[in-house]
């Protein structure tokens, strides 16, 4: 593309037709049992594989980079003191006592305003910023531990059922070990130990960085140009070790490998200066067709939403047409879509 087609990308050249009954409902009866749709980015070739094949499409020095975020039980319901139900989903711990939440209700709480919350406790709304709310809790302990106790594990609006118990567990990757994130980083859900050990034995390097995935990743673009769509913020910790091991991969030849879109939006977030620093903090980096990747050479993901932000990432990284041919043969061939559904393996096309 030119500079003046790169600029009028609109939304609706991201858009394709999904049958409802492809939108996964739950996981697979074991991790690592989706199948991975495979897409080289120098050709446009396509593969058919399953998960548990990722050591084939993998080197001895790639370095597979993870998002240890774990996602916390973030919705809670309740009502306001003046009368009328209300859901309350967390977008972001700010202390252990305060939060920016999302409020679902009849008529927005105004600050100053009560929350009597079903789980027996109290909240006030402390402020008002944009579409959310800062609350702050009147417990004698910390947010996180209410919500632990007795808040619900926030599955995508796209899964229409009610969370059960075995999500709990399956909505959780096997090394999520940093609480904050009220969405999983769903390519990881496909890893189980037994393959991560099948991986470290071929001489494949791991390393893991934090972002902490909001509920601003299921939001909808509201803009036609998406050159004007501003990215929502999301925190993120990539480590002096992590920018180490990406010099030290690199330098020996190696790949870097993302695992998820998140993982990709950190390492590029920390490289965007053109060499990589630790970097702690806000992101709202926006990856689209015709921005350059200058850190990451594959990337293990799920499959997408139409006119989605991670779609246009997908599409800037291995090719728009490539992408949006390759999710026409999963629609085809009945690949299973979003959080709970089947996986892809793309390598970055070539960059001018």
């Amino acid at each position: 593309m030119n500079d003046s087609e790169l600029s009028n990308q609109r939304r609706q050249d991201f858009h394709y037709d999904l049958p409802p009954d492809l939108i996964a409902q739950h996981p697979p009866a074991q991790r690592g049992d989706s199948r991975l749709l495979t897409l080289d980015g120098a050709t446009g070739a396509l593969g058919d594989r399953w998960f548990r094949d990722l050591p084939e499409l993998l080197r001895p020095g790639d370095l597979l980079v993870f998002n240890d975020t774990r996602v916390i039980p973030a919705r809670l319901h309740g009502r306001k003191a003046s009368g009328g139900r209300i859901e309350i989903l967390v977008e972001r711990l700010l202390d252990k006592q305060r939060a920016l939440v999302h409020i679902h209700a009849s008529k927005a709480p105004k600050p100053g305003g009560l929350l009597l919350l079903d789980a027996g406790f109290t909240a006030t709304v402390l402020a008002r910023h944009a579409d959310l709310f800062e609350i702050g809790v009147e417990a004698d302990e910390p947010l996180l531990t209410l919500l632990e106790r007795h808040g619900q594990i926030p599955l995508p609006p796209y899964i229409r059922r009610t969370p059960n118990p075995h999500d709990a567990e399956r909505y959780q990757t096997v090394y999520a070990r940093q609480p904050g994130a009220v969405a999983a980083p769903t390519a990881g859900l496909h890893f189980d130990q037994t393959l991560l050990d099948r991986i470290a034995a071929l001489g494949v390097e791991r390393t893991f960085i934090t972002l902490h995935v909001g509920a601003g990743t299921f939001q909808p673009l509201r803009v036609e140009r998406i050159a004007d769509h501003v990215m929502h913020a999301e925190r993120i910790d990539v480590s002096a070790e992590v920018c180490e091991r990406v010099r030290s991969a690199q330098a020996h030849g190696g790949r870097v490998i993302a695992v998820g879109t998140t993982a990709v939006r950190a390492l590029e977030t920390a490289a965007q200066d053109g060499a990589m620093r630790p970097w702690r903090g806000e992101t709202r980096i926006f990856l689209y067709p015709g921005c350059r990747f200058r850190c990451v050479d594959a990337l293990i993901t799920n499959f997408h939403l139409p006119e989605s932000t991670l779609l246009m990432l997908v599409a800037a990284f291995a090719g728009h047409a490539e992408i949006l041919s390759a999710y026409r043969h999963a629609v085809e061939q009945r690949y299973r879509f979003f959080s709970y559904g089947d996986a892809m393996f793309l390598t970055r096309r070539q960059q001018p």
